[in-house]
C-alpha cells in the first residue's frame, strides 16, 4: 500500500540562486514560484519539496550521529560499503570540503552526506509566503500547512544549532533586488537561536494535530506532541554544558564585537527545560503514548521473562510505529542498518554485510544484572571480565548451553542482551520468535562461520548490534528478507531520562521526583530503582543520593537505553564528554583467533578528538564569499 508521506522525499527545485550568494535566501525565479502556488496541488507538492530537505535519521550515510562516533566500528577492507561518516571520527574531517556538510547552498555542489539545509530553509519562506494563493485549498489545511512548514523550519535551525552552534537565524528570506552586502548575514548568537525556535515551535503545535488520524497515509508527519517534545530537547541542549558558560568560546566574537556563547552559567536554563520536558511527557501521554512493553505482544505467553525483558527496549525501536515512538523517521528505510547488523546464520553471500560492530567499550558499558556499572558492582569484584565460562541453565535463553564464551557476557541486565550479539548467543528471530526453546545460535569464530567465512564481511570487533534487527527478519540461502519500521527520532524514554536529568541539574541534592522517571525506564526491562539498586549492589551505595552522583547514573542510564539509536553521539557533545570518551582506544575481540584465542583483547584504532571536533566547520567557500561569517574554533 503506498504511503502518501513517502512523497515528502521527493525534493522539488524551482528557485536558483544568484552565483554571489553565499546562502540560498533569494529568490530569483517569480513566474516559477506563482505556479507553484497555482492551486492545492500545486502547493502539497511544494510542501512534500519542503520535506524533501529533512536530515535522514537512520541512514549511515547521512546521519553523522549513528557512524562520526565510537559507538560502531567497520571492518576496513569492507571500504566500498563504510559510511564515509565513519571517516569523521578518524579524524578524516575538514573545512575544504566537509563531511555531512547541512551548512550550504546547493551551489556548493557536494555536501558529502549532509543536505542543503538553507535552500530548505529558503523553500520553507517562499512557502510561507505564498500559502495564501491557491484559490482551492481550505482554511483548515491552509492552518495545518503552515504549522508542519514553522516545525521544519524549527527542526533545520535546531539540527544546525547542535552541528555548528551560533547560526544565522533565517526569518525570511532577502528581496530579489538585495544588494551583496545585505546577503552576507551573519550567525547569530546560541541564547537567540534558540529562543527563535522555540518561538517557531510554540506557534506551530497550537495548530498540528494531538495524534495523526490518518496512519495508512501520514505517520511521520509533524503533530503536537513532536513539536513539544522538539522544543524540550532544544532546551534541553541550550541548557547543558556545551552552550551553557563555557568558556571555551569565549573568543568567538565576531566583526561586530557580538559574542555568539554565553558565558554565564545560568541554572534557568535547566528550569526553563524542565518546564518543557514536563508539557511535552504530559501531552505525550495524553496522545497515548507510553512505555513499549512486549509482554502486549502476540508471542509473550510462549516466552520465557529473559527474552521479553530483552526484547522490551529491542521492540521499543523496531516494533512499526509502537507507543512508545513519538517521532519516526518513514522516509529513511530501516532494511541497510538491518543487513549491516545481521549475522551469519546459514550462509555468507554479497547480500550480507554483517560489519555494524560495537566496540568493547560499549560491550562493557551495560550494566550488570543488579543494574549497577559492572566495575561498581560488589559481586564482579575480582572477577576477570575475559575469563572463560560455559554457558549455563539460568542463562540458556541468552547463551547456548555448555559454550564457551566469556564472564562478560553472563549476569548482565536484560538492555545488554538485547541490544549486543556475540559469539555463542541465542538469537531471538531468523523465524523462531513463536518461541524461545530453539533458537539459532550465533557464531562468530574465524572457523566457526555457517557457509564460510568472508573476511572483509564480519564484525571486526567480535560483535554486532542486535537492538537495530526486527525479530521477523530473517535469511534464507544468504539473502537477508528485512521487515522495515520507521527509525525512533524520538521515544517516550529519551522524554523521561532528559526530566529526570533537568531536574536533578535544577535541585540541591536528588529525590522521588528525580527517581521517579529514570525508575520507570530502568523497571521496564525488569531492573529495582537507582537507590536501591546502588544502596544493595553497589561499591559505591550513596552514589545515587548526590546531584554528582545522579548526574552520573543518568548520564549512563541514557547511554544504555538509547545505545545504537544515535543519542550517545549528541548528549557526549552537549555534555561536554567528548573528549573524554572518543579518546580512549577503540577495542574489540581478536576475531581471526580460534578457540579462547578469539577471546584476546586487541587494539583496532587509537582516536585523536580535539576540542575543535565538538562542532562542524564551515566550509571555507562559504566564509570566502561572506567574510561575515566566522569560522568554528579550530578549523583552518
Amino acid at each position: 500500500m503506498k504511503n502518501r508521506f513517502k512523497l515528502l522525499v521527493v525534493a522539488i527545485s524551482l528557485i536558483s540562486v544568484s552565483c554571489g550568494d553565499y546562502l540560498d535566501v533569494v529568490p530569483d525565479n517569480i513566474p516559477t514560484i506563482d505556479h507553484a502556488f497555482v492551486n492545492r496541488n500545486e502547493a502539497e507538492g511544494f510542501l512534500f519539496g519542503c520535506f524533501g530537505f529533512m536530515p535522514d535519521i537512520g541512514n549511515v550515510h547521512q546521519d553523522p550521529a549513528l557512524t562520526a562516533g565510537d559507538e560502531v566500528w567497520f571492518n576496513e577492507p569492507l571500504l566500498d560499503f563504510t559510511p564515509d561518516l565513519h571517516k569523521i571520527f578518524k579524524g578524516e574531517q575538514g573545512a575544504t570540503n566537509p563531511l555531512a556538510n547541512y551548512f550550504s547552498s546547493k551551489h556548493d555542489g557536494n555536501a558529502r552526506g549532509g543536505k542543503n539545509l538553507f535552500t530548505g530553509l529558503r523553500d520553507i519562506n517562499i512557502f510561507l509566503e505564498n500559502i495564501d494563493k491557491p484559490y482551492d485549498l481550505s482554511d483548515f489545511e491552509k492552518k495545518l500547512w503552515i504549522a508542519e512548514a514553522k516545525f521544519m523550519k524549527a527542526y533545520f535551525h535546531f539540527w544546525l544549532l547542535q552541528m555548528y552552534g551560533p547560526i544565522p537565524i533565517i526569518r525570511e528570506n532577502l528581496p530579489i533586488d538585495s544588494a551583496p552586502e545585505i546577503t552576507r548575514i551573519y550567525r547569530d548568537p546560541i541564547d537567540e537561536v534558540v529562543d527563535y525556535i522555540v518561538s517557531l515551535l510554540d506557534e506551530c503545535a497550537e495548530d498540528l494535530p494531538l495524534r495523526i488520524e490518518d496512519e495508512i497515509n501520514d505517520m511521520g508527519r509533524p503533530t503536537k506532541p513532536i513539536a513539544l517534545a522538539l522544543k524540550a530537547k532544544v532546551l534541553t541542549l541550550a541548557a547543558s554544558p556545551l552552550f551553557n558558560g563555557n568558556t571555551d568560546y569565549a573568543n568567538v566574537v565576531d566583526n561586530r564585537g557580538v559574542q555568539l556563547f554565553p558565558q554565564e552559567y545560568s541554572t534557568e536554563k535547566w528550569i526553563r527545560a524542565a518546564e518543557a520536558l514536563k508539557e511535552a511527557i504530559y501531552i505525550a501521554h495524553e496522545a497515548g503514548h507510553e512505555l513499549y512493553d512486549y509482554n502486549n505482544s502476540l508471542y509473550a505467553r510462549f516466552l520465557d521473562s529473559s527474552t521479553i525483558m530483552a526484547m522490551q527496549v529491542r521492540g521499543a525501536v523496531v516494533e512499526r510505529w509502537n507507543p512508545e515512538i513519538i517521532w519516526g523517521n518513514s522516509r529513511t528505510s530501516s532494511n541497510g542498518l538491518q543487513r549491516l547488523s545481521y549475522p551469519t546464520i546459514s550462509q555468507a553471500t554479497d547480500d550480507m554485510l554483517p560489519t555494524y560492530a560495537p566496540p568493547l567499550n560499549i560491550v562493557e558499558q551495560f550494566y550488570s544484572s543488579n543494574g549497577v556499572p559492572i566495575e561498581e558492582d560488589k559481586n564482579w569484584q575480582g572477577i576477570d571480565w575475559y575469563g572463560i565460562k560455559r554457558g549455563d541453565e539460568k542463562h540458556k535463553y541468552y547463551i547456548r548451553e555448555n559454550y564457551e564464551t566469556i564472564n562478560l557476557h553472563f549476569n548482565r541486565e536484560a538492555r545488554f542482551y538485547g541490544s549486543i550479539i556475540f559469539d555463542g548467543m541465542r538469537f531471538y528471530g531468523q523465524g523462531k520468535h513463536a518461541d524461545d526453546e530453539n533458537l539459532f545460535t550465533i557464531y562468530l569464530k574465524f572457523n566457526n562461520l555457517p557457509g564460510g567465512f568472508y573476511r572483509s564481511r564480519h564484525g571486526i570487533t567480535g560483535y554486532l548490534s542486535n537492538k537495530l534487527i526486527h525479530y521477523l527478519t530473517s535469511s534464507a540461502s544468504g539473502n537477508i528478507n528485512t521487515y522495515s519500521y520507521a527509525f525512533p527520532i524520538i521515544r517516550l524514554a529519551d522524554l523521561y531520562l532528559l526530566y529526570a536529568e533537568a531536574l536533578n541539574e535544577i535541585k540541591d541534592v536528588p529525590d522521588f521526583e528525580v527517581y521517579e522517571f529514570i525508575d520507570l525506564v530502568r523497571n521496564r526491562t525488569g531492573l529495582k530503582g537507582v537507590v536501591e539498586s546502588w544502596g544493595e549492589y553497589s561499591i559505591e551505595p550513596d552514589k545515587p543520593l548526590s546531584k554528582e552522583g545522579m548526574r552520573d547514573i543518568i548520564r549512563r542510564e541514557r547511554l544504555n537505553e538509547l545505545a545504537f539509536e544515535g543519542g550517545r553521539f549528541w548528549d557526549l557533545r552537549r555534555w561536554k564528554l567528548s573528549e573524554q570518551f572518543y579518546n580512549k582506544p577503540i577495542r574489540g575481540l581478536n576475531v581471526y583467533g580460534s578457540g579462547t584465542d578469539f577471546y584476546n583483547v586487541t587494539t583496532i584504532f587509537q582516536p585523536k578528538y580535539e576540542k575543535k571536533d565538538y562542532l562542524w566547520p564551515i566550509r571555507w567557500s562559504n566564509i570566502y564569499i561572506n567574510p561575515n561569517l566566522l569560522q568554528n574554533p579550530g578549523w583552518k
